[in-house]
Parts: C-alpha cells; structure tokens; sequence
C-alpha cells in the first residue's frame, strides 16, 4: 500500500498508474481537464489496453465539459459509460489497472486539485478492496445497485454513514480530520460526544460555531481531501464530507486503513498543516500568498433542489429540441456512430460480446447526439 499526497507528488502517480496498464484501465470521472492523464489514456488505448472511463451525468457548472470529454474518449478509442441521475452526483474518484490495483482518490483529475490543493491518494493490492471495486465500477456503469460487502470500503450512500459514524466512536484519544465543511448533525454530535469524553478533536476545514470544536484553515493552497486519522492508529481517505448530502444522497468513495507507514505520514501531514495554519491566524498581516477557494452554497439543500430544477428543464428543453430538429438528426447520428465504431475498433472486439458495455455505450451516444443536436440549436440561436 502506497500514499499519494499533494499537491507535492503533481501528475506523476496517476500517468505512472495508466502507463503501467497491460489489459485494462477503468476510471470513474468526476472532473477532468488534465491533457496529459488524457494523453496517456489515449496511449494506452494505442498499445492494446482496453480503457473505460465512467463519466458523472453532471457536476456543477461543468455539465457540458463533461459530454465534450465523452465524445473526445469515444474518438481515442476509450469505452464511455454515463452514471446514472438517481443520485445528486456520482462524485467518486477511482482507478483500477488490471482489475489488480486499486487507486482511491480524493481529487479529481484536474489541474486545480493535483497541483494546487492538499489532497491524498492510496495505491493498494489488497483483494478484498480491489473486488469490491470491480464490482462498483460495473454497478455503476450499468445502473444497477451496489451492495457493499466490506466494512472498510466506504460507499456513499450504501454504508459511509454507518462505517464513519462507528469509526468516529471508537476514538479513545485523538481525531485528526480534514474535511472543507462539516455540518451533518449527527457526525458533529458524535464529534462533540468526543470530545468531552477527553478525545482532542482538531478539525483543518470548517465547523459550525455552535458546535464549539477546535478549528483551523488550511494555508498555502486550496483544501479538497476527505481524510479522518484516528489515535495515530486507523485513517479514512476519501471522497465524501461529513455533510448529509455527501453520506446519503451522493455516490462516494473512500478506504478505513490501518498501515502504520501510512497512517504516519497523514499524522505528520496533517500536524504541519495545522501548523502552518496556526501560523498564519497568530500573524496574518505577515501572510501574503495566493489563497484559493471553490466558493460552498451557504444552504446545501437549496442548492441541491436548485441543481435538480435545472437539470430538469434541460432534460426538457433537449427533449424539445430534438422533436424541433428531428430532420437533421440522421447525419448527426451518423457522426457519433462513426466515433463508436472507432472505439470498438480499437478497443477490440471483445466490447462487442459484453452487451451490458454495449448497450451502456448505445444509451450514452443516444443522449450525446440529443445534447449535440440541442447545442446546435442554441449556437443557431446565438448566430
């Protein structure tokens, strides 16, 4: 087991990890628009490996980049599957290579978390993790339900509230969390249980004032990893916040580990953080850096209702757009077509005996060429 921390490590472990590939790369996506991960995606497609990217239906504010990456995957010769819209957001981020190693991540594939954000990464062949991986991947991209088997493997929303609450309430002396904003009230109450119970509790992100707990920014770059170390001994890393949008309304994903190498090295990490942020409230007319930030709705759910709402009539006006057009559809269809024939081309003919691939592959160019032909109606519009 390996730890990736950043924004220190940069680029480097991920075009490791799919350079390292010899049959396959699967890879959930959430954010991307990093051209080298996408370089060496396209590479290892051209040596044979057959590569398959899960891409979110949405993400805030990056929908559209998002069905671009698609049609660009499809053109490598990368087999495209879409999660599903029955949750808020599929906000995991994994890669496995070979179905043999299994990477958990709690950034995106992005410029903005590898290179400027404190986020954290585990590399690991353990059997049991990789497995249920496999298993989550193909749930996802046939839209079919995911039942965790093992506690340790942290699923939102199938068992992340059960597996962190109880992680949170074996603490007997110290909990070190990151975390850019915790408001679930049942987590905080646990945390606050805990704290009068004699645990130090430290928290580098933010926490509601009324619930009184210890405090601090992270300084020097932007805050992103979801990691929780407990009694120097135990750590999540992962993808989901202590927020009940993100435990119970979301897909994510993160791993409890117990290796002491790396469980040292997050302790560590996490100390001169909390430091160099102690640092900087003690002298802040001395701190002059560049300090950036992804702006959180104050109100969640308003937010996650006001999400909904668009993603709705969007749906609607592509629906409408599509019946409009409906002559010039064909030789767009027959534009994407030739993007997926590509694909199976290269990814070899194998695709085309895995019908719950290919029928994933079907569903997605059907609803890219109904968003093509609703851009083309818009760029008509702006014309």
């Amino acid at each position: 087991m390996k730890l990736i921390i950043e924004p220190e490590e940069g680029v480097a472990p991920i075009l490791s990890a799919i350079k390292s590939a010899k049959k396959s790369v699967e890879l959930a996506v959430f954010r991307f628009d990093h051209k080298e991960i996408e370089a060496a995606l396209k590479a290892t497609v051209g040596k044979g490996v057959r590569v398959t990217a899960l891409i979110a239906h949405a993400n805030r504010g990056g929908e559209k980049n998002l069905r671009k990456l698609e049609l660009r995957f499809l053109d490598s010769g990368i087999i495209v599957a879409r999660s599903s819209d029955d949750l808020v957001r599929y906000h995991d981020k994994f890669i496995l290579i070979d179905r043999r190693i299994l990477y958990v991540l709690s950034f995106n594939f992005t410029h903005m978390d590898i290179d400027h954000s404190r986020a954290f990464g585990i590399i690991t062949h353990n059997v049991k993790w990789v497995h249920e991986a496999v298993r989550l991947f193909r749930a996802d991209c046939t839209r079919t339900a995911f039942v965790p088997s093992v506690e340790t493997f942290v699923v939102s929303p199938a068992n992340s509230r059960k597996s962190l609450g109880a992680f949170l309430r074996r603490a007997k002396k110290q909990l070190l969390i990151y975390d850019p904003k915790i408001t679930d009230k049942e987590m905080l109450r646990i945390m606050q249980e805990r704290a009068k119970a004699g645990v130090e509790v430290r928290v580098i992100g933010k926490v509601p004032g009324r619930a009184r707990l210890n405090a601090a920014k992270l300084a020097g770059c932007r805050l992103h990893t979801r990691t929780i170390i407990r009694d120097r001994h135990q750590a999540f890393v992962g993808s989901q916040s202590l927020r009940e949008a993100e435990l119970d309304s979301r897909r994510e994903l993160g791993l409890i580990i117990r290796d002491p190498s790396i469980v040292k090295k997050l302790t560590e990490t996490f100390e001169a953080d909390w430091a160099a942020g102690a640092k900087k409230e003690e002298h802040p007319q001395e701190q002059k850096e560049i300090h950036v930030e992804v702006s959180v709705p104050i109100d969640e759910k308003r937010e996650e209702k006001r999400e909904e709402a668009e993603a709705e009539k969007a749906k609607a006006e592509a629906e409408k757009a599509v019946e409009t057009l409906e002559k010039e559809l064909h030789p767009l269809a027959t534009t994407v077509k030739k993007a997926v024939r590509k694909a199976v081309a290269k990814a070899g003919e194998e695709v085309l005996r895995d019908k719950e691939v290919k029928d994933t592959v079907k569903k997605v160019v059907k609803k890219a060429v109904k968003e093509a032909v609703q851009e083309a109606v818009e760029a008509s519009d702006n014309g």
